[in-house]
């Protein structure tokens, strides 16, 4: 009986216990919900609205601000007469399609909503009603939580009870944001289409309902106008869908975006960098985080440097327009050593009217104010690459002293060597120079620094293609992606990049082969004073891309007046900063469609572009050294004395007992570069040494400008070149064999000095690779797989000493 009793007690005690935590748990839900009810506001409180809290973008200094976001919210509220009924169906059929028919909340939407977040473990779907959206907008926070969505699904209630549905749609549109500033639909009209809402035709009510779901990025003042077309076409079909309108109607609104009013111009500085940071805080923290929290967003840009910026190519442009028919320029300014865009002008004049009149925006305009050139537009370099194939083959041990023959090649190998110099051939590629003359033998150097094309074009052989694209790749061009599209006309223009990358490249020069990622943004703080992001240079040491001696190599290259004056002739003062030491490049494409120059210090790095929108050419053969670089000089000249004047490290020496690599002509009657590297079975050979040919049947080498020596001194076909050189023995494969997967290689090295590194190449392609302290004599063998193998290919061995000495020797074979 006592264990009985004893029993009865305990469960009495866990019964106790379970009411105890079920009261606990009333308690503390009766807090909770009290906390919620208590901090609601009432509903006739609909007319005191909210006053959000805007987003301020200011420059590096913290001092001039550039744009405030939702800074003065422009509302004027109209009756429910002045609010077209189309309006009311375009926002219904989108926004709500059932806001009649459910009570304050749609349990579909909120299921659908959870399902939604819990794939993406996160808060991101809210699945609102109209009623919901307006109790969101006129009294809560952009917090994402589960407190403030139960606060929204009560008010929502509230104004279910209190307001009919068509005063609850109406308050809607009188209240919810279409932009940065612009709140309800008539200031949205007004604003857009400079008329009242009421006169709104179909087309500009789809357009306008467009725009809620995201008012910064489907702005019609920005830079996403086909997805805003593509969303205005959707809502069109969706009231079709939902029957408030009738094919006739639907077919009768145009597919393309109605005649947008032009945006005013006050109230925002740096426009087209201004509006990439909006996007960015849009797309990151979204767009009632934008319109409500306060942001204060310390920005790279350099106000001093953007007003010199602007100037230049505004003047620039007009020059430009009167001189050569060029109606738009672009500039960016960006500080090397860490990254930062300190200038960016998208256009010339962001507000000006698309010219001509009555162009169509983004096909036939040759001036689109808005769109951003610097860092949206896809342009062609022109010669503005060549640095890059120059800087790939010096790592593979070609010096600037490097001779090569600038004469009239066909280096398509199934053409003829017979041709025309500046005559095109369908399916053939016989590049001419600028100024249509060949000048016999030149060093690399001159190549780069005077931009003649037929040597840049043999460089990029001999870099090799892929490699060059490799190399552009970790200098953070992005955008070559098609490398058989180019083919050897990349080095000419045959690709497509974007301003802001090749700045960025260039940039990587000047801090000798270090890569930053550009930074736009340096510090965001919330209202409470909270840093949500900040830029430290602790972090940013950017990465080291290439060897510094590569960089230097071009840079010293670049910078050296003498070597680029005979490019230049009277602008040459026009590509000089006095007391400062700057290196420079131009490019211009075909038919003079784009113009540019890139300029830099070791602190600083500038790129400019000139051209039409539409790809019209200059007039006038406006090139780069007319249209493009007196645009960069006018910043130029102003903005780099406002830094220390700082000169490029300089390349340590190149060694090599190649005369060619040493700059010096060997007296054996002349060949061209790929004989000295015992390439004589390459597919070009024959193609360049022809070219040499028939350029000295009609010419004589000037033999005052090299150091010519014996031919004993020299390198032929098998032939070692003296003192410290390596001799290069290839048992397998032979030249000529046939293959297919799985190629057995096996060769031997004699040299003077230790072998560092072996190098084995397909088709260009590094494959396979040794490095370390391998021995005078080593024995490599090995076996690839390579993944394409072509009618034709090219193995190539290279194999190279402790002091940079290098060997290689390239085979042609077949497949099988």
């Amino acid at each position: 009986m006592l264990k009985d009793a004893f029993r009865w007690l305990g469960q009495k005690r866990v019964k106790t216990q379970i009411l105890i935590g079920l009261a606990g748990l009333v308690l503390a839900g009766g807090i909770f919900t009290f906390r919620v009810f208590a901090s609601l506001p009432k509903t006739e409180e609909i007319g005191e609205l909210r006053v959000p809290e805007s987003t301020k973008i200011y420059d590096r200094t913290d001092e001039t601000l550039l744009y405030e976001v939702y800074g003065e919210a422009k509302r004027t509220v109209i009756p429910p007469d002045e609010i077209p009924d189309r309006l009311r169906q375009a926002t219904i059929a989108i926004e709500d399609n059932s806001f009649y028919s459910h009570p304050a909340f749609d349990w579909r939407g909120i299921v659908r909503a959870v399902g939604v977040n819990l794939l993406r473990g996160e808060f991101a779907q809210g699945g609102s009603t109209i009623t919901q959206q307006l109790a969101r907008s006129a009294f809560l926070t952009s917090e994402k939580t589960i407190t403030r969505k139960i606060k929204e699904l009560v008010l929502a209630n509230r104004l279910e009870n209190e307001y009919s549905k068509d005063e609850i749609l109406d308050l809607y549109l009188n209240q919810v944001s279409y932009g940065p500033n612009i709140y309800g639909v008539e200031t949205a009209s007004q604003a857009y289409f400079n008329k009242g809402a009421k006169d709104l035709s179909l087309n500009e009510v789809v357009t306008l309902v467009a725009l809620p779901r995201s008012p910064s990025y489907y702005s019609p003042w920005g830079n996403h106008l086909k997805e805003l077309e593509d969303r205005k076409n959707f809502i069109a079909r969706r009231m079709r869908e939902l029957g408030y309108i009738d094919e006739a109607e639907l077919a009768s609104i145009n597919t393309v975006l109605p005649e947008i009013a032009e945006r005013p111009r006050e109230g925002i500085r740096a426009p087209h960098f201004s509006l990439y940071i909006q996007d960015y805080l849009q797309e990151k923290y979204g767009e009632e985080a934008l319109q409500r929290e306060g942001f204060r967003v310390t920005t790279s840009l350099s106000w001093e440097l953007q007003e010199i910026a602007e100037e230049a190519v505004k003047n620039g442009v007009e020059r430009n327009d009167r001189l050569y028919g060029g109606s738009n320029g672009a500039l960016v300014a960006m500080d090397p050593q860490t990254g930062q865009i300190l200038a960016l002008v998208g256009s010339k004049d962001y507000f000006g009217d698309s010219k001509p009149d009555g162009c169509e925006e983004g096909r036939t305009c040759t001036f689109e104010g808005n769109f951003n050139v610097a860092m949206q537009g896809l342009r062609q370099p022109g010669s503005a690459l060549k640095p890059f194939a120059y800087l790939t083959a010096f790592s593979k041990g070609l010096t600037p002293e490097t001779i090569v023959w600038d004469a009239p090649t066909e280096f398509n190998t199934s053409c003829s060597t017979s041709f025309t110099p500046g005559v095109r051939t369908p399916g053939c590629y016989h590049p001419s120079n600028f100024d249509g003359l060949f000048r016999g033998p030149v060093m690399f150097k001159e190549g780069l620094a005077q931009s003649i094309n037929v040597p840049s074009v043999k460089v990029l052989y001999l870099a090799g293609l892929y490699d060059t694209i490799d190399t552009l790749s970790r200098f953070g061009i992005t955008t070559l992606t098609d490398p058989n599209r180019y083919g050897l006309s990349l080095v000419l223009g045959g690709g497509e990049i974007k301003l802001i990358e090749l700045v960025g490249a260039y940039s990587t020069l000047a801090a000798d082969g270090v890569y930053h990622e550009p930074v736009t943004i340096l510090k965001i703080e919330n209202n409470k004073g909270e840093v949500l992001e900040e830029y430290k240079e602790e972090g940013n040491k950017g990465e080291n891309v290439v060897d510094p001696q590569l960089a230097r190599q071009i840079n010293d290259i670049l910078s050296d007046v003498s070597l680029r004056a005979p490019l230049f002739h009277a602008s040459l003062s026009q590509t000089q900063v006095p007391g400062f030491q700057v290196a420079l490049k131009t490019g211009t494409t075909d038919d003079y469609k784009d113009a540019w120059a890139f300029g830099y210090a070791p602190n600083l790095v500038v790129g400019v572009w000139a051209g039409n929108n539409n790809r019209i050419s200059l007039q006038s053969q406006g090139s780069s050294i007319l249209a493009a670089i007196p645009m960069w000089h006018d910043f130029m000249s102003k903005a780099l004395p406002k830094f220390p004047a700082v000169g490029f490290n300089h390349p340590a020496p190149t060694q090599t007992s190649n005369p060619i690599l040493r700059g010096e002509l060997v007296d054996d009657g002349f060949h061209s570069i790929l004989y000295y590297l015992n390439r004589v079975g390459d597919s070009q050979y024959s193609h360049w040494e022809t070219g040499i040919r028939n350029w000295l049947a009609t010419h004589s080498v000037d033999l005052s400008r090299f150091n010519v020596v014996d031919a004993g001194e020299g390198f032929g076909p098998g032939e070692a070149g003296g003192e410290g050189e390596i001799n290069l023995r290839i048992d397998e494969p032979e030249n000529g064999d046939f293959i297919d997967s799985g190629i057995a290689i096996s060769f031997r090295a004699d040299s003077e000095r230790p072998i560092s590194k072996i190098e084995v190449y397909f088709n260009d392609r590094l494959i396979a690779t040794e490095y370390g302290d391998l021995g005078k004599k080593p024995k490599y063998e090995t076996v690839i797989n390579p993944k394409n193998i072509e009618l034709q290919n090219s193995l190539v061995i290279r194999v190279v000493d402790e002091e940079g000495l290098r060997e290689e020797r390239e085979l042609i074979l077949y497949r099988r």
